[in-house]
C-alpha cells in the first residue's frame, strides 16, 4: 500500500456501526436473494459493498460542507483527522467504488451506479441553494424539497436495487420493481429522518435535534406546518437566522399537524415499496423486505 493511504482505509470504517448502513448493504442483498432464490452470487455481494463504500464517501463530504461536528453519535471525520483529509478519504472510497464496478464487467450496472454519484452531487447542490425562491408557494418548495430528497438519498437505494436486477440479467418489469421498492424506501426514509430533527435527541439520532432548521432547512415538517401557520414562509425565506427563529418554528411546527403529515407521507411511500414487490413469489427474503419497509417508518433513530 502506497504511504499515507492507511489513514483513508481505515477511515471507511468510521461511521459504518448504523442503521442506514444496513439498509444501503442489505436492501440489495435481500433483492438479489430474493430474484435468485439460491446462495448470494460473489459479484451481488460486491455490487451491495460497492453501494455502501459510495454512501460512505458522500457522509465524508456531506459532513464538511455541512460542517456537521458529529455523525452517529461519533466526531465527524473532518472533525477528527481535518477537512483535507475527509475529502481525500471520500475521493478514495469513490475511486476504490469505480474500480469494483469496473470489475463487474457490466456496462449497465456501471452507469446505473455512476448515477448515484452525479444524483448526490445534484441533491447536495439544491440543498445548499435552499428550497425554492421567497416568491415560490408551499407546493413548489415542497416539489423542490422532494426531488432534493430522491437525490441525496433515495437515489442510492433505488438504483442500488435496481443495478442488483440488472447484474441478475431480470427481465424489465423486476428491474423497474426494484427500482421502485428502493426509491419508495428511500424516500420514506428520509422523511423519518426529517421528523426525528424536531422528535428526536442527540442520544438516540447521534447529531444534535433541530439541526437541519439550524442549518437554515425546511423539510416537510415545516412545510406542511407553512399551510397552517403562513409566518413561517417569512423565517423559511431567510433561513431561520434571526434570533429566536429556530425556537418559534419548532413551536409551530409541533402545534400543526406538519410532523403527522410527515410520517403518513412517508407510510405511503412505504407502502408503495411493498407494493412494488408484492407480486413477487413469497419467500424468506421478500418477506424481509417487506418487514424492512415497515421498519424504516417505526424507526426511532
Amino acid at each position: 500500500m502506497p504511504p499515507g493511504l492507511g489513514t483513508l482505509v481505515l477511515l471507511q470504517h468510521h461511521y459504518y456501526e448504523g442503521y442506514n448502513k444496513r439498509l444501503t448493504y442489505s436492501i440489495p442483498v435481500c433483492i438479489s436473494s430474493t430474484i435468485l432464490r439460491q446462495d448470494l452470487p460473489q459479484a451481488q455481494r460486491r455490487l451491495a459493498e460497492i453501494s455502501e463504500i459510495i454512501h460512505t464517501a458522500s457522509l465524508f463530504h456531506d459532513d464538511v460542507i455541512d460542517e456537521s461536528e458529529t455523525r452517529r453519535g461519533v466526531s465527524a471525520v473532518h472533525m477528527v483527522f481535518g477537512n483535507k483529509t475527509a475529502i481525500l478519504a471520500g475521493d478514495y472510497l469513490l475511486a476504490r467504488a469505480s474500480i469494483s464496478l469496473a470489475r463487474l464487467r457490466h456496462v449497465e450496472v456501471v452507469e446505473c451506479m455512476s448515477t448515484i454519484i452525479e444524483h448526490l452531487v445534484r441533491g447536495e447542490v439544491m440543498q445548499m441553494r435552499g428550497t425554492a425562491s421567497s416568491e415560490g408557494n408551499t407546493n413548489e418548495r415542497m416539489i423542490y424539497y422532494l426531488k432534493k430528497n430522491y437525490y441525496k438519498t433515495a437515489s442510492l437505494m433505488a438504483n442500488s436495487c435496481k443495478s442488483t436486477a440488472l447484474l441478475a440479467e431480470c427481465s424489465p418489469e423486476l428491474v423497474l420493481a426494484s427500482y421502485n421498492y428502493g426509491k419508495s424506501v428511500g424516500m420514506a426514509f428520509q422523511l423519518v429522518d426529517d421528523v426525528l430533527d424536531f422528535e428526536g435527541d442527540v442520544k438516540s439520532m447521534g447529531k444534535p435535534a433541530l439541526a437541519d432548521l439550524r442549518a437554515g432547512l425546511s423539510t416537510a415538517p415545516v412545510l406542511f406546518a407553512a399551510e397552517e401557520y403562513p409566518e413561517l414562509e417569512v423565517m423559511m425565506d431567510r433561513k431561520f437566522k434571526e434570533d429566536g427563529d429556530v425556537e418559534k418554528s419548532r413551536e409551530l411546527v409541533l402545534q400543526s399537524q406538519g410532523i403527522e403529515r410527515t410520517k403518513e407521507l412517508a407510510r405511503v411511500h412505504a407502502e408503495r415499496a411493498m407494493e412494488a414487490i408484492l407480486p413477487w413469489d413469497e419467500s424468506e427474503h421478500r418477506d424481509a423486505l417487506i418487514n424492512l419497509a415497515y421498519k424504516v417508518v417505526q424507526r426511532t433513530k
